[in-house]
């Protein structure tokens, strides 16, 4: 009797943990729940070359720079992944790979490829402001 009830109350108590499971965390920011989060911040534009992410690119590359801190905390797990970035001022829309890190960028600050930017605004504005975020791993567009 005492081994039945024992077996009941552990069996019970692990689905009740299974259940009440917390979404994944690393370092305090929610990882598979990130690509739902919109920021608005600043984009800017820089000359790419060899990435934070490990691999080269060049200007005519759509390429993403998002914040040290925010890729730091995500362990580099967004590198490939794909960006939806809206400039909140004319309302164009266009995509970006993830491939580099920007130290002087806040979470929800970008710094683009130049073609990237392009497709959003001229250089000659050198700063934007944008709405964002990740899309599902394995997006493309």
């Amino acid at each position: 009797m005492y081994r039945t009830a024992l077996f009941l109350f552990a069996f019970f108590a692990s689905l009740l943990a299974v259940i009440a499971s917390p979404v994944p965390v690393a370092n305090g920011e929610l990882i598979d729940v990130e690509k739902r989060l919109t920021r608005d911040g600043r984009a800017t534009w820089f000359n790419v070359g060899l990435g934070n992410c490990g691999k080269w690119n060049v200007d005519t590359d759509l390429i993403v720079a998002i914040g040290k801190g925010l890729y730091d905390r995500n362990g580099g797990s967004n590198c490939d992944q794909y960006v939806e970035i809206v400039n909140t001022k004319n309302g164009k829309k266009a995509y970006g790979k993830t491939r580099d890190s920007c130290p002087s960028c806040s979470d929800n600050d970008l710094d683009l490829s130049p073609s990237l930017f392009q497709k959003l605004g001229t250089l000659d504005q050198g700063v934007l402001s944008i709405s964002w975020h990740f899309m599902n791993k394995g997006f493309k567009p």
